[in-house]
């Protein structure tokens, strides 16, 4: 009759060991939930242009190396339905076929190619590409005066690509910044402009707050 009472403890004991277990899984979604959403509050394009973007770049990625194979090498990077191609294709004909392909991809507004005739990249140039990458989004942040998350950075063989939401004083000091990170050659602006009033009226936590 006694073993149902002494049962309770220990059952207790394991669901109290369960629930904390369970409890401090939770904690790392939490905060990282917390801080997706602080990236997307900041972030000035809509929820639904940053859904679509993440979408259009998930399916790009899957179609264009159909079409590509180990002739080339294509990244792909998409900001407000504007899609930004760079890499090396084989020729001109496999050129104009990924921009076909990624035109037909629901919700891309537009697409700029800068897609070169070549070989594919080397993994030195791409690891470079990646370390060039970082270092311009590390030197945007120590800018003070300008937000690092109206930016997005893309780098391919030493050419930073900026695209972003920015206003033509934003646009020309992230420019300039990324001119003097070692190992750049050339930066192409790929923004879409604000004036300055558009800014401080539809966004003003991102108008002089880097984060």
């Amino acid at each position: 009759m006694n073993k149902p009472g002494l049962n309770r403890p220990l059952a207790k004991a394991a669901l109290c060991v369960a629930l904390l277990a369970a409890l401090q899984g939770c904690v790392p979604l939490v905060i990282g939930g917390a801080a997706m959403s602080a990236a997307a509050t900041m972030d000035r394009r809509t929820l639904g242009a940053q859904t679509e973007d993440k979408s259009i770049t998930v399916k790009a990625e899957v179609q264009v190396p159909k079409l590509v194979g180990s002739a080339g090498h294509v990244n792909i990077a998409s900001y407000n339905r504007k899609v930004l191609l760079t890499g090396e294709v084989r020729d001109e004909a496999m050129k104009s076929a990924v921009e076909r392909e990624v035109r037909r991809i629901e919700n891309v507004a537009d697409v700029i190619n800068e897609l070169v005739i070549a070989g594919p990249s080397s993994y030195t140039s791409r690891s470079s590409d990646a370390i060039i990458t970082g270092n311009v989004k590390g030197s945007l942040i120590e800018m003070k005066t300008i937000s690092a998350t109206s930016f997005k950075v893309v780098t391919e063989r030493g050419t930073v690509y900026l695209m972003g939401r920015v206003t033509q004083r934003e646009g020309d000091l992230a420019a300039n910044i990324a001119k003097s990170v070692s190992g750049v050659q050339r930066v192409v602006k790929i923004f879409e402009y604000l004036t300055e009033e558009e800014l401080r009226t539809q966004f003003p936590k991102t108008s002089s707050v880097a984060l």
